[in-house]
């Protein structure tokens, strides 16, 4: 299996304020939402699509001081994927690449929002996505 980044492109970012009153001794619990898509182009199979979102979103039971969004998409070209263990390496390949910039830009954003940088956990990139088999038709999903 060969593969290679072609390029990444910030397809969405936003940052809200949420004016809420949070008392000195109160922790606020900031939790991340991870999601991830892989798609492959019909009229060239050998690019592929991968995109990698993380959400921070107030709740009622938990109001954090900000909502983010930050969806990232990088373009790959793979050749030789001979299998669906082949396309599932891809997948988790292409994530480990496409998440230290994710990591990167979240800790921009919000340091450039005059908070505290919130920086992503450095952590196996299947402690985020368990790996989940593939779909029976062979298309990477």
């Amino acid at each position: 299996m060969k593969y290679a980044l072609r390029g990444i492109t910030a397809e969405e970012i936003s940052y809200n304020m949420n004016r809420i009153k949070i008392d000195p001794n109160q922790r606020v619990e900031i939790k991340p939402q991870f999601a991830r898509g892989v798609k492959r182009v019909k009229e060239d199979d050998k690019l592929y699509f991968l995109t990698l979102e993380v959400k921070i979103e107030a709740t009622d039971d938990n109001p954090t001081p900000f909502n983010l969004k930050c969806r990232l998409v990088g373009a790959f070209v793979a050749e030789e994927i001979a299998s669906k263990e082949d396309e599932q390496l891809l997948v988790l390949s292409m994530t480990e690449i496409v998440y230290p910039y994710l990591r990167s830009t979240v800790a921009a954003v919000t340091a450039n929002a005059f908070i505290a940088p919130i920086n992503l956990p450095v952590v196996p990139i299947t402690a985020i996505f368990p790996e989940q088999p593939m779909p029976a038709d062979g298309a990477v999903s």
